[in-house]
């Protein structure tokens, strides 16, 4: 389906949204509302008490709708380490995956709160609107139908959620009307979420799609490249690696134009680039991707002009009896998130089954601080002693909390994904906490076993409510 044209008045809406980020006073006072002036003021907010979890049936052969799961981690509540809330959603078979706010620090002049969260289902192409009104009990109050996306903007398949300044969500999508290429951005409007237009004006190449990150003050905008859903949704086959259905490239756009400037193929070292952690110093050109496929972490930053990308940290493959591909099994470098204060980068390997912490305060020379085993294919796990048998799955889905203290974690990459990889995947949550000398280990009195806990639900994307660090960008 052809990309259907924004009506004058969402162009008109367009030119301002476009201001508001091109001519924000960034000598002017700090704001309060919906989210924080810096970086450091966020640091100093007070730990979150409980942590919104995605869970989702689509998979396991359960015939339930998925939901966002409110989880206790207040380590002071009788309550801690469990579910304590279930908001379902309305259909069967969504496939919540990645969600974020209506708002957020980067809308620094937005009237608005963050008041709402945005639940894309991957599958369905549906938009859940939730009302957190009362933080500890979300409430759907509005859903956007698939058909209706695709309908108005050609596009399906929604994946990452950024609210963006001008009083806007915009979404990554991951496919055509059709789940085939190219995919887009979907723009809401954050204050009726209503369909308003698709971002991207020149995508000048851009093709494959998945997640997305923005920085104010370098004027760009960067997105990598997973697959169509027609390539991904039945789950993974290495053969269409080398037929070229899986993206190896970063997209460098300009943040007011809407258009994509510089492309960089990453070649074998950048297989499937998926996320994208850009520092948080609102003045930094610079930020770190997970090339999944290839295992490796991609540094790329703005010097004389332009943006490169290299690889920074590489894990290699590991022989293992009965493994099927060529090379031995990849570390599948599934998130990564980046603390606060640009120091610390965290990173699972979904199949090795380790979670590793990296002092990243000096980029281009990162140092390992940790590695915890959660699960994995090499048997190296040294399981939870709130968990009656092994983990199982790997360390998949990441969260740092504003200060920097605890990592959060969760086991399930994608419903086929998992069922190829670890057919009898247990969904379950745990953390790592900050010890005194600055490294990571696990905490053994918080496990969620969300198979029990949830009838054999899974869990994937982690946000907390006050915000994190993968939903504050800063202007």
């Amino acid at each position: 389906m052809a990309r259907k044209p924004a009506s004058p008045g969402n162009a008109l809406q367009s030119k301002e949204r476009d201001a508001a980020v091109s001519e924000h006073d960034h000598a002017g006072p700090e704001h309060s509302s919906p989210g924080y002036a810096s970086p450091e003021v966020a640091r100093q907010q007070p730990p979150e008490q409980f942590a919104y979890v995605a869970g989702l049936y689509e998979g396991t052969g359960i015939n339930r709708p998925d939901f966002i799961a409110v989880v206790d981690v207040d380590p002071g509540s009788p309550s801690y380490g469990t579910i304590v809330h279930r908001t379902e959603m309305p259909n069967v078979g969504d496939e919540l995956h990645h969600f974020g706010w209506n708002a957020c620090s980067s809308a620094c002049h937005s009237q608005l709160q963050r008041d709402t969260l945005i639940v894309p289902g991957v599958r369905s192409s549906r938009i859940h609107i939730l009302d957190i009104s009362d933080p500890r009990k979300p409430r759907i109050k509005q859903v956007i139908e698939g058909a209706e996306i695709k309908e108005k903007l050609g596009l399906s398949a929604p994946h990452t959620v950024h609210c963006m300044p001008g009083d806007i969500v915009t979404i990554s999508m991951l496919g055509d009307a059709d789940g085939n290429l190219p995919g887009g951005f979907a723009v809401l409007d954050a204050r009726d979420f209503s369909i308003a237009e698709r971002w991207e004006r020149e995508k000048n190449g851009q093709e494959f799609m998945y997640d997305f990150w923005y920085q104010p003050r370098q004027n760009t905008l960067v997105s990598s490249e997973w697959a169509a859903p027609s390539t991904f949704l039945g789950g993974f086959n290495p053969a269409d690696v080398a037929t070229g259905k899986y993206g190896h490239r970063l997209h460098f756009w300009d943040l007011e134009q809407h258009s994509v400037t510089q492309t960089i193929d990453l070649g074998d070292d950048g297989l499937i680039p998926l996320e994208i952690r850009w520092q948080h110093d609102p003045d930094s050109a610079q930020g770190f991707v997970g090339a999944t496929l290839s295992s490796n972490i991609i540094h790329f930053g703005r010097d004389n002009g332009s943006w490169s990308a290299g690889k920074l940290i590489d894990v290699g493959n590991e022989e293992l009896q009965g493994w099927p591909l060529e090379g031995g099994v990849p570390g599948l470098i599934t998130d990564l998130v980046l603390s606060l204060d640009d120091r610390d980068l965290f990173f699972s390997n979904w199949l090795h089954g380790d979670l590793r912490h990296y002092d990243v305060s000096d980029p281009q020379n990162p140092v390992l601080r940790s590695q915890v085993w959660l699960g994995g294919l090499l048997g190296r796990d040294g399981g939870h002693p709130k968990s009656e048998e092994p983990l199982n799955g790997g360390p998949q889905m990441l969260q740092n909390s504003l200060d920097g203290d605890r990592v959060y974690v969760t086991n399930s990459l994608f419903s086929t994904w998992d069922n190829q990889f670890y057919p009898e995947l247990r969904g379950w949550l745990t953390k790592l906490d900050r010890q005194p000398d600055g490294t990571y280990a696990l905490d053994p009195n918080f496990y969620v076993d969300f198979h029990a806990e949830a009838d054999g639900a899974r869990p994937h994307e982690i946000h907390l409510p006050g915000g994190d660090c993968t939903t504050e960008i800063f202007q």
